[in-house]
């Protein structure tokens, strides 16, 4: 029971807070609530923490972005390949936390969690064995 609850959390965290940085960039947060608020600055953020892309390349990149992360969530949310989108939301996210600290330093990956929320991500990638095999491996550690 608990391994299904804790699995489910890590799921819908994860994906509502890939569509929340969703809405910001579209502006469907109130202002004061908002990172971006709209897409210009969000592909300005963009330029930023990837100085070594292209400008003519950002709009892409942050374009291939957003729809991976509404991707990742709808299927993280319905639990379709959980594994599998489990382990790309990983890896987008640490490739978001990297860029962040080469970019403009530790501190910010470090405030927005994002070294986190990729971990946890990853930690869900590995959800996908039954409960008592799960018990097992933990107590034979």
């Amino acid at each position: 029971m608990t391994y299904n609850i804790i699995k489910l959390f890590l799921r819908l965290a994860i994906s509502f807070s890939f569509l929340s940085a969703v809405a910001d960039r579209f502006g469907y947060w109130p202002k004061e609530n908002s990172v971006w608020g709209n897409w210009d600055a969000f592909l300005e953020y963009t330029a930023l923490i990837n100085p070594w892309v292209p400008s003519a390349a950002i709009p892409f990149l942050g374009t291939v972005a957003t729809i991976a992360e509404i991707l990742f969530a709808i299927c993280l949310i319905i639990g379709f390949k959980t594994s599998l989108f489990a382990k790309l939301s990983g890896f987008l996210l640490l490739v978001f936390a990297l860029s962040m600290t080469f970019s403009t330093g530790i501190k910010g990956a470090f405030d927005y969690s994002v070294f986190t929320a990729s971990a946890g991500a990853f930690a869900l990638s590995l959800l996908k064995q039954k409960a008592w095999e799960l018990d097992c491996i933990l107590s034979s550690s």
